[in-house]
């Protein structure tokens, strides 16, 4: 009997994964505590202006809570794939929502600093479109990146993913979600075809 190609592919990208020294798993209640400090540590605070991917210039405040990731753990459409390196420690993670018209969803995709510019986010980027082709039938991805994020915006270009040409509004008033600190933040819809 043969491996569904989508199975193999799966398998490929973790075998890329642990050749590279990390280990993924799909999020558990457990790993919540690891997991909103990994995307703290990415994109708030003074720690994530270690790395490239920080968001602390444009928002203050949280981006993350455990009640909000156990939220996300939750939702019965959505998984959380989370990497940690050979001591153990969660360096790199990605959200991916069910498809709406073909079309999953990416986000929340985080690398620590001291995981950054080992190559685990695109590889975990690799892993996730393949898992969503496998588990949901996905033909393609697409995400939403803040506007003002150009080098990010960058990052997706080079991994395939296009401009739709759609914006959606930033939850300026929702905290949750941070503290603006400028007055002209929006997202930027991206996708990439999976086939």
């Amino acid at each position: 009997m043969t491996a569904h190609p989508s199975a193999t592919l799966v398998d490929a990208h973790r075998r890329k994964l642990r050749a590279a020294g990390f280990e993924v798993t799909e999020l558990t209640s457990a790993d919540i505590p690891d997991y909103v400090e990994l995307v703290s540590s990415a994109y708030r605070g003074e720690e994530s202006k270690q790395g490239w991917t920080t968001e602390a210039d444009l928002l203050g405040g949280q981006r993350l809570d455990g009640p909000m990731a156990e939220d996300m753990l939750a939702e019965a459409d959505s998984q959380i794939l989370l990497a940690r390196d050979g001591q153990g420690r969660a360096v790199a993670s990605v959200y991916v929502r069910e498809p709406e018209d073909g079309a999953a969803y990416l986000g929340v995709l985080a690398v620590s600093p001291m995981g950054q510019g080992k190559g685990v986010g695109s590889l975990l980027i690799g892993l996730a479109e393949a898992w969503v082709a496998e588990h949901w039938g996905a033909t393609a991805m697409r995400m939403s990146v803040i506007n003002k994020r150009d080098e990010l915006i960058a990052y997706y270009e080079r991994r395939g993913y296009v401009r739709t040409g759609e914006i959606e509004p930033f939850p300026y008033g929702d905290e949750r979600f941070g503290l603006p600190k400028v007055d002209d933040l929006e997202f930027v819809l991206l996708a990439k075809p999976l086939s």
